[in-house]
């Protein structure tokens, strides 16, 4: 399963990049594929490992914020791992056709 979140606290603030890192150190912790973007977390994992995770940044996020967004797109094809690098290359290699 590969999944997209963002989470965005509502803190009356405009930059966002304390609360990011934090959630950040918590993706790190837990060992999934992952990658920042600069619109949110792409991880990769076990279904359960990834909701799971999800779900512990958002109450992390909710410590810090009375009022949490938090977006997630899930591509669960559940037949294959190590998807993410593999969409990039067969993307690249037809770009460089």
């Amino acid at each position: 399963m590969i999944v997209e979140f963002s989470i965005v606290p509502f803190t009356g603030k405009e930059s966002l990049s304390t609360h990011i890192a934090h959630i950040q150190r918590i993706v790190r912790k837990s060992g999934l594929s992952f990658r920042l973007t600069p619109m949110g977390t792409i991880i990769e994992g076990e279904p359960r490992a990834v909701f799971d995770l999800i779900y512990t940044c958002h109450m992390a996020m909710k410590e810090q914020a009375n009022r949490v967004l938090t977006q997630i797109s899930i591509d669960d094809r559940g037949d294959d791992l190590n998807r993410m690098d593999k969409k990039i290359l067969a993307v690249q290699e037809k770009v460089n056709d």
